[in-house]
């Protein structure tokens, strides 16, 4: 009898693990039934293309080593087993140790990195690939893995049907009962702005980078000295930052009082960036949360969903949502300024709580209890300011903006360090807490996700340092908010402005997109995504490919799920913020992977008689890997 098998197009972080998933979960529902997993990625295991060793040492991850997990906890609400595991911190202090063993090389990451660091993403590779190593060595015995170092191009197969996925530069498919994608973040064709711009850049001899991952990126265009206009302030800026400064052998020193020194190389560019903000995104924040943390969720939680989703008429994120989630966030803010800071507030928590709840978000009446009740309006959370901070803020000269972005930047350093203004990492919470709500009603718009990223996802505090030592040094230039980037036929140049500082621009013959590509499916290079898209596969206006908030069975354009295939991941409209989390956080890839998995391993078991197919003489071994061939060394990546 033909042996029962799953596809995995995938095996970054997030491949890893669903593999997590079916190893916990395969003994309560599938018993010793055999089982083949094939994990098809043309980039190793584990890490996969993001996450692989084969990059600039200089890059780190964007997180807290502690706050690092591949694994699930008690906090989880899943209906399968929880499965404990290390942090990448307790990971890298067990491998010191030598309680946990991994390639040589990392010895110098390894030593250095303590809890509240930020690991090199080198590290992070290594970290992955021994989670993968031992999820499969956790599956059951009759269940083997085959590794196919190769790129899926298209899957085919009737809806009540064995699915067929063809890989590049083999002749024949693989044949599997079930499928899931897993592909991770994906590049796509740029969108027709773009591709003027690159045209444009074309006829004049110019450089225009479109979005791209950085670490992929070939910087060598980008010559020292010239002037470069850079669009986007978040983390791939960060990155492209760093590429181009360090990566190009420039140092930084220690002053006395702690400040930074750039000491350039010779061969950087001069960075001028700006964007819609005009701001670089939030640092992370550097203290722990100790004492009583924010009931959450409270007014955007699972009751307040089941009604919105039993709504007739469908939801408006604008008007169903977004006041939720500003209700949520302010009682967060509102609750630790009131439990952790009392003396800076008028009247007492409970008081305050009722007539919070009582009020309608943004109205005239919530207003008036806050200035009532918090004296300084700093310690009021005004989430419009919060998003755009550099609003109606307007500066004499270019020189005069450089000033005022570098205060900012360290006013943000210093509070976000400050363990008094303890209120931001509440709504820190507060946030995840949102996002793993909104996993439920599938695609929420450009805002969110953006606005996330901005409170939530910035940079480690350290690069904000640099990136103040490099605006001193003149090798960054703030360009400012509500940045605008033409194309000057006559003159043959990119020209930058900005709201603010009206009149001034700046001229370059290099333009960098610094921001990833848009997950859309309509425009993905990914083969086999594009072709599910083709063929009747429902997106999302935002572009992102449906699915079933359950489980993550792909829907089609009629809104039913496809029986044998699943996509987990950023280009569904089940996007959970990444593939690994903060412990204790209720995670919902985790959540996700917990219900994928018990719905491949339910759907096999109900087809797959206990004694099915013939018991190996010896253990099956763990992983069988397939090598690559040539062809597959340009492939696209997963």
């Amino acid at each position: 009898m033909t042996r029962p098998s799953v596809v995995i197009v995938g095996a970054g972080p997030r491949g890893t693990g669903l593999v997590e998933r079916i190893a916990a979960n395969a003994a309560e529902l599938y018993g010793d039934r055999p089982l083949d997993l094939h994990l098809v990625d043309p980039h190793p295991p584990g890490g996969g293309r993001i996450w692989r060793h084969d990059q600039s040492p200089l890059l780190w991850m964007n997180s807290l080593a502690e706050d690092v997990t591949m694994f699930t906890d008690e906090t989880v609400r899943q209906e399968g087993p929880v499965r404990p595991g290390p942090s990448l911190a307790a990971w890298a202090r067990a491998v010191r140790d030598g309680g946990i063993r991994v390639a040589p090389g990392l010895a110098a990451d390894l030593a250095a990195l303590g809890p509240q660091d930020f690991a090199a993403r080198r590290l992070q590779s290594a970290y992955l690939s021994w989670v993968y190593e031992r999820s499969v060595a956790a599956l059951p015995p009759r269940i083997a893995v085959h590794e196919h170092r190769r790129t899926a191009v298209r899957l085919a197969g009737a809806r009540d049907g064995r699915q067929q996925v063809w890989l590049a530069g083999c002749p024949t498919p693989l044949v599997a009962d079930l499928v899931v994608l897993t592909l991770g973040h994906l590049e796509s064709t740029p969108p027709p702005e773009q591709r003027a711009l690159t045209a444009f850049a074309a006829r004049h001899g110019l450089t225009h980078l479109p979005p791209a991952f950085t670490a992929d990126s070939d910087l060598t265009a980008l010559r020292p000295g010239e002037p470069v206009l850079v669009r986007g302030f978040g983390l791939a800026f960060v990155d492209l930052m760093v590429l181009l400064t360090e990566g190009r052998g420039g140092t930084y020193t220690t002053g006395a009082g702690g400040e930074l020194t750039y000491r350039p190389s010779g061969r950087e560019p001069v960075l001028h960036v700006g964007s819609r903000r005009g701001v670089p995104y939030h640092s992370k924040i550097g203290y722990e949360l100790p004492g009583e943390r924010p009931p959450l969720p409270r007014f955007f939680g699972p009751a307040q969903l089941d009604a919105l989703l039993a709504r007739p008429g469908g939801i408006d994120f604008e008007r169903d949502i977004r006041p939720l989630i500003d209700k949520e966030l302010g009682f967060a803010h509102y609750h630790r300024l009131f439990t952790a800071h009392p003396e800076r507030t008028r009247v007492n928590w409970p008081d305050f709580e009722e007539k919070y709840a009582a009020a309608d978000p943004g109205s005239a009446a919530l207003q008036a209890l806050v200035g009532a009740s918090v004296p300084d309006p700093a310690d009021r959370l005004d989430l419009a300011a919060l998003d755009h901070p550099l609003a109606g803020v307007r500066y004499r000269d270019a020189d005069a903006l450089q000033d005022g972005l570098r205060r900012y930047i360290e006013a943000d350093l210093a509070r976000r360090h400050d363990p008094a203004h303890s209120p931001d990492l509440a709504v820190f919470h507060a946030l995840l807490s949102v996002y793993g709500q909104l996993i439920r009603i599938g695609d929420r718009g450009p805002w969110w996700h953006g606005f996330f990223s901005y409170l939530a996802s910035g940079p480690p505090g350290p690069r904000l340092r640099q990136l103040l030592a490099l605006s001193r040094a003149g090798v960054v230039r703030f360009l400012g908010a509500d940045t605008t980037v033409t194309a000057d036929e006559r003159r043959g140049v990119f020209r930058a402005e900005s709201a603010s500082v009206p009149g001034a621009s700046v001229e370059a013959r290099a333009l960098v997109e610094a921001r990833l590509p848009e997950p859309t499916v309509a425009r993905t290079r990914d083969a086999l995504l594009r072709g599910l898209h083709t063929e009747g596969a429902a997106s999302t206006a935002a572009g992102l490919l449906a699915v079933a908030a359950a489980d993550g069975r792909i829907l089609d354009r009629a809104g039913r799920p496809h029986p044998r295939r699943f996509a987990l991941g950023p280009h569904t409209d089940a996007r959970s913020g990444g593939a690994f989390a903060r412990p204790r956080t209720n995670a919902p890839a985790f959540r996700q992977n917990d219900a994928t998995a018990r719905a491949l391993l339910t759907f096999l078991r109900d087809r797959t008689p206990p004694s099915a197919g013939p018991r190996p003489a010896s253990p099956v071994p763990a992983a069988v890997r397939t090598a690559p061939t040539p062809e597959d060394s340009h492939a696209a990546d997963q």
